[in-house]
């Protein structure tokens, strides 16, 4: 079911293509005009998930800091060993992980050890454990152990000084495992930028209320609060907003006031109710507002102030996929690492042949397989902008060229594979 226009029709005829840009060019202009943040903070490590790093971060010791088993065994000298003859030696310690040896291993003498624990004084060696046989304080250790094996020394996977991690990463769990045990508590970021989202028209109602005809439920702001959440952004929820060029207006001004970015969805193509491009006008500027893809043509990019305006399509999947591909890597750049695009692969196509007209790029809702003879795809189904169930079911979109007319059975196609993280 569909928000406002219609993404494939404008109400009225201005030209054919009367103030349309080529997505490319659209993506690289919007890319170019928003800014990373410049306002930097000190976050707990275990709140700093999706967040941006502000500085390097160097190691502030070796990792291990200290030369310790790889295995389960016995630390010994690697001089007693031999390559043809069973060993014996004498056990005179164990040595768990935690702990520590300090008097010197003598010839002739072993230390029973385990995984992670420090290497004893004048040991060089570990036998693993499945090569001795233990009788009382008697360990013997059967030919061929390899003199110097199974010692993980200090520095192994970081060296005191060395950057660890670079300005710009964002955070994923693993790094955050990594800062920690390297000891930190908080580190350097970029504090999370504020994205507000907005939804208009009269037509635009809450869930929860009873429908009146010619009434649609605010799907378009549930998605992309869910998808603003997942990506790590604070999200500024303003609302919604009928049809009143006045209304819209003080919707822009709260919005400008309170977010880094403001999204919008509705109201930007050239109907008698699109307000949202005229307040926009008013209060700001229009950069572009007609883009060469499908879904997604009416939508417009500005600049309230301070704030970034991306005017999303009021149709729901249209919505979708402009913010998917324009917004969440503009997003990005502001967030201060790189403007990261979605995946792209390239699949076989499987089903009916999907036609369109040439002119515009062409995004179809997919399902991308992955199978060990390679990867396929097929369409979701019906392709209308106001479809979301097609794009509940998709986990990727297909690009389709401007002037390809038809993609058949067996052909390969880019595709993008959606991601809201």
């Amino acid at each position: 079911m569909s928000h406002g226009c219609c993404d494939d029709e404008p109400h009225q005829s201005h030209g054919k293509n009367s103030g349309m840009i080529p997505y490319e060019e659209a993506r690289v202009r919007v890319l170019e005009q928003v800014r990373p943040l410049s306002e930097t903070e000190e976050t707990p490590v275990r709140d700093a998930l999706g967040m941006v790093l502000s500085k390097d971060i160097s190691a502030p010791f070796h990792v291990p800091n200290h030369d310790n088993s790889a295995m389960d065994g016995y630390a010994t000298l690697g001089a007693d060993l031999s390559t043809d003859a069973p060993v014996t030696l004498t056990v005179i310690a164990d040595l768990p992980a935690g702990d520590r040896l300090t008097q010197t291993i003598q010839p002739g003498e072993a230390v029973r050890i385990m995984t992670g624990a420090p290497i004893p004084p004048g040991c060089d060696t570990v036998v693993m454990q499945e090569v001795t046989q233990r009788d009382g304080d008697q360990v013997t250790i059967a030919p061929g152990a390899r003199p110097g094996g199974h010692v993980r020394p200090a520095g192994e996977d970081l060296r005191a000084g060395e950057t660890v991690l670079t300005r710009g990463t964002r955070l994923q769990p693993a790094d955050l495992g990594l800062l920690t045990s390297l000891g930190f508590a908080k580190v350097p970021t970029y504090r999370k930028i504020r994205v507000g989202v907005l939804s208009t028209g009269n037509e635009v109602v809450e869930a929860g209320t009873p429908l009146k005809p010619g009434q649609v439920y605010d799907s378009n702001r549930t998605t992309l609060l869910a998808a603003l959440t997942a990506l790590g952004v604070e999200v500024v929820d303003l609302g919604l907003v009928g049809d009143n060029l006045e209304a819209t207006e003080a919707a822009l001004k709260r919005g400008m006031e309170k977010s880094d970015a403001l999204l919008s969805t509705g109201g930007v193509s050239v109907g008698d109710y699109d307000l949202v491009k005229v307040a926009l006008a008013k209060l700001g500027k229009i950069h572009f507002w007609k883009v060469a893809m499908k879904p997604g043509k009416p939508q417009a990019y500005g600049q309230l102030g301070n704030c970034a305006f991306f005017g999303l399509p009021g149709n729901p999947v249209s919505g979708m996929v402009t913010y998917l591909t324009m917004v969440r890597p503009a997003l990005f750049k502001m967030m201060g690492t790189e403007p990261q695009s979605l995946r792209q692969v390239t699949a076989v196509y499987r089903g009916p042949d999907v036609k369109k007209k040439p002119g515009r790029l062409h995004f179809v809702r997919a399902q991308l397989h992955f199978e060990p003879d390679g990867l396929w795809v097929t369409s979701t189904g019906p392709q209308g902008s106001g479809i979301l169930s097609s794009m509940s079911k998709a986990n990727a979109l297909m690009v389709l060229p401007e002037q390809i007319r038809t993609i058949q059975e067996g052909d390969k196609v880019e595709t993008l594979l959606i991601d809201y993280a």
